[in-house]
């Protein structure tokens, strides 16, 4: 399972004084907790505090001066996303693209230029749809566009979008579905990735509905999400759901073992 560290946010009221009062030592807190916690990736996301390349650049630095961690650039704007790309090191995603034609044409070149990945949301013009159909057609999309600019399948994550639970309860069994079927798109098929904490959205018990429907998901596909690596029951639950699908090889310390890997 692929973690995508989700708290170097400026959605967060921390993150978003830090960014504005360049607080190098939250940021690195955060980004050493995060790593520590089992992240794969830790996404930035500088959210509607600032548009300036530069502040993505300098959110970037002191991660990567903090750990090894690979680095996901969480924005659709290209004129954050190129310079933020050329400050990485190592391999980064780009979080992310939707299915609409101008950002395709843009982000997905990015991406092959520098040998990352990208995460490609489905929605479109007049946003996510909520039906299995939907959802494929879009992922079609954006599988068929990566294609052609020879962005290799292993470095392609397609987002089926995850909606607040308590608002939109029906979507959840189609949302399912919908990963279900993603995961025959190719032979190998592309990552499915999920912001799982979407789904708990507004909802009394966050933790709960998204350690049991990242553990559902898992089940029928879903191999990457963005999540809170934080909350130790989700964690334990990634681990227990990889040994009972037989990724890992059981043994009597085996949260032990995954958290440690």
């Amino acid at each position: 399972m692929i973690l995508i560290g989700e708290r170097i946010n400026a959605g967060f009221s921390d993150v978003k004084q830090a960014l504005q009062e360049k607080d190098r030592e939250e940021i690195e807190n955060l980004a050493e907790r995060q790593a520590d916690s089992g992240a794969d990736y830790l996404d930035i996301n500088m959210g509607a505090v600032s548009k300036d390349p530069d502040d993505m650049i300098w959110l970037i630095e002191i991660v990567q001066d903090t750990v090894d961690t690979p680095i996901s650039i969480d924005s659709q704007n290209p004129d954050i996303v190129e310079p933020a790309l050329e400050a990485c090191n190592g391999d980064p995603l780009i979080n992310s693209t939707t299915a609409q034609d101008e950002k395709l044409e843009k982000l997905i070149p990015l991406a092959v230029d520098h040998d990352a990945s990208i995460i490609g949301i489905t929605s479109g013009e007049e946003g996510a749809p909520q039906d299995v159909n939907g959802r494929l057609e879009y992922a079609a999309k954006i599988f068929t566009s990566a294609n052609e600019y020879g962005l290799e399948v292993d470095n392609l994550f397609i987002d089926p979008v995850a909606m607040p639970l308590k608002f939109m309860q029906e979507q959840a069994s189609n949302l399912l579905e919908a990963i279900n079927q993603l995961s025959n798109i190719s032979d190998p098929p592309p990552h499915i990735s999920l912001g799982i904490s979407n789904m708990s959205s507004d909802a009394s018990e966050k933790s709960l509905i998204n350690r049991t429907f990242l553990v559902m998901a898992m089940a029928v596909g879903l191999d990457a999400a963005i999540c809170n690596v934080f909350d130790e029951k989700l964690i334990n639950s990634v681990a227990t759901a990889e040994m009972i699908l037989n990724e890992e090889i059981y043994n009597d310390s085996f949260i032990e073992t995954y958290r440690m890997g």
